[in-house]
């Protein structure tokens, strides 16, 4: 993936809370949700939620074309459409939610618009390497069933934008570890591990297959962790800095 630069603009970083939103209003409202007089509504309301505080404020224009891309989405006829019910969106990280007919069954309490505290992660099909999430932009349906979001990851522009599969490549973001939490991690562990080559450096799955405990305090680690990358099987030692563990089931 090149640099971000400042090209993005045909999507705004919408939150999942707003599209859960648009979806609904769409649903209801159909092509009428175009109209100028309700997108500038649409794009007021969120623009002045608590749940846009740090981010850019949102056009109306931008709210339009994404009803537009909504609009011809449904008129593809590769895709399913979604049962009629508003759509409820719980918890993307967790692939056992994931029900045949492409809706989330509910696994935390709360609001959809709590979504907004919940920071996920998304591997790239391009590397097969896993990035922040910035925002997930729409979603579709596969003739199969499965559920595909459209994302854009962190700290990249539109242009890297790409369509993951929900149950194989969205989870929870991966925590990193303090030195006084390394007791934490444990022979077969699935960890977020920073891979370093010549040519590239990525965050990818590994397992651990050893640990040498190292003496150390709450300031310094200095334990050793063999991991194998699930992704060549290769083993490589790593320190804490340089891996992260998965939040707890």
């Amino acid at each position: 993936m090149a640099a971000p630069d400042d090209s993005s603009h045909y999507f705004t970083e919408f939150t999942l809370a707003e599209i859960v939103d648009m979806e609904n209003l769409y649903k209801e409202l159909g092509d009428q949700s175009l109209h100028k007089d309700f997108c500038q509504t649409v794009a007021s309301t969120f623009s002045c939620s608590v749940n846009r505080n740090g981010k850019s404020t949102v056009t109306w224009k931008q709210i339009q074309s994404w009803f537009q891309e909504k609009l011809k989405q449904q008129s593809q006829p590769k895709f399913k459409t979604l049962p009629s019910p508003p759509l409820q969106i719980h918890d993307l990280s967790n692939p056992s939610c994931y029900a045949a007919n492409a809706t989330f069954v509910q696994t935390r309490k709360g609001k959809a618009s709590d979504l907004a505290d919940l920071a996920f992660e998304a591997k790239s099909a391009r590397d097969y390497a896993w990035y922040d999430v910035s925002s997930f932009l729409t979603y579709r349906v596969l003739r199969t069933g499965e559920l595909e979001v459209r994302v854009r990851f962190s700290g990249f522009d539109n242009r890297h934008d790409e369509w993951v599969n929900v149950k194989t490549s969205v989870r929870e973001r991966s925590i990193p570890l303090e030195p006084s939490e390394c007791g934490r991690v444990n022979i077969g562990d699935l960890l977020l591990c920073f891979q370093e080559r010549d040519d590239q450096a990525l965050y990818c799955d590994g397992h651990v297959v050893n640990i040498k405990r190292g003496i150390h305090d709450h300031r310094r680690c200095n334990c050793v962790f063999l991991v194998r990358y699930d992704l060549d099987n290769t083993e490589e030692p790593l320190g804490l800095e340089k891996i992260c563990r998965r939040p707890d089931e």
